[in-house]
């Protein structure tokens, strides 16, 4: 039977967005640097455990940004899915897991004096993982938009949610544009963000390539400190829009990319149209930068709609 976290204030029974899939525990390191120094050992500051991964992300910068938020997934019944449970009911945020006898998936983040880091995800959960369809199903049924994490587990959901005329979302993180087991969640969801990491000087190529193939309406390219591309169904002429400057020091840019897919989303549900989501993500991913750690930090419903009333 699953198992669920909720608060004493728990969401209605109808959400406004469910997201599936991508939980789990970061061991941040904060390095001199992004290279391996001589010798063998290194002291560094204090190696420190967080909530994270790209599921999470979405699913708490949208609660608190006010959206009623559902987030279902695999959890280890471990010391790591402990950490999560708790730390999903202190915030309040309706979660339920089926436990995985896999474990709690786990990364290890380095990062560096300007905040820029490298993961390490161990991805643990064997590529035929699923979460049972009569376990997300009445949770889809309940929701008005789902966000599809990367993890494989969610995989076979799309059947389901195009005849439940649900929309969708996914974040391809550094795709490169050919990699198989991203391209089920290119082509599926309505709308698709990805870094341009894995596909820098080629990003507006796959970008179209997306668009052309699949069901994509919006798909957003993020660029870090050079802000982010957008492209829409409507639009052929590529957007670009700078980075904003959050105003406090850049210390760590672990969650950027979910608080980006967070703010997005909230101007989405307002019916904004795609700048004006990405104006808004771009805020929220610039915020997300200036707290250490993952998802330590969220903007606000305030500072989105003075934004987004400019």
């Amino acid at each position: 039977m699953p198992s669920e976290t909720v608060s004493p204030e728990a969401a209605p029974p109808e959400f406004d967005l469910l997201v599936v899939g991508g939980s789990g525990v970061d061991t941040i390191v904060r390095v001199e640097r992004l290279e391996l120094p001589p010798g063998d050992s290194r002291f560094v500051e204090p190696v420190r455990d967080y909530v994270g991964h790209t599921g999470n992300g979405v699913a708490l910068g949208a609660h608190h940004l006010g959206l009623r938020t559902a987030f279902i997934d695999f959890l280890g019944d471990d010391p790591q899915g402990d950490l999560v449970r708790a730390h999903y009911a202190r915030h309040g945020l309706h979660f339920a897991h089926l436990v995985s006898p896999y474990g709690t998936p786990r990364g290890v983040n380095l990062v560096d004096p300007e905040g820029r880091r490298f993961s390490f995800f161990d991805g643990r959960h064997p590529t035929d993982l699923r979460l049972p369809r009569d376990f997300c199903l009445p949770y889809a049924e309940r929701s008005r938009h789902v966000h599809l994490s990367i993890t494989g587990v969610n995989r076979d959901m799309y059947g389901d949610l195009h005849r439940l005329g649900r929309t969708t979302s996914t974040d391809l993180h550094d795709w490169d544009g050919a990699d198989p087991h991203h391209r089920d969640y290119a082509l599926g969801s309505d709308l698709v963000f990805l870094s341009v990491a894995g596909c820098r000087g080629r990003h507006e190529e796959v970008m179209r390539a997306i668009l052309a193939e699949g069901r994509a309406r919006v798909v957003v390219a993020t660029a870090g400190a050079e802000g982010c591309h957008l492209l829409t169904r409507d639009d052929p002429a590529p957007r670009r829009l700078p980075a904003v400057d959050p105003g406090r020091p850049v210390v760590d840019t672990n969650g950027a990319g979910d608080a980006f897919v967070s703010g997005f989303l909230y101007a989405w549900f307002q019916g904004r149209p795609p700048l004006d989501c990405a104006r808004a993500g771009t805020v929220a991913g610039a915020f997300a930068c200036t707290a250490a750690g993952t998802h330590t930090a969220f903007v606000g419903a305030a500072e989105l709609d003075a934004v987004l009333t400019r």
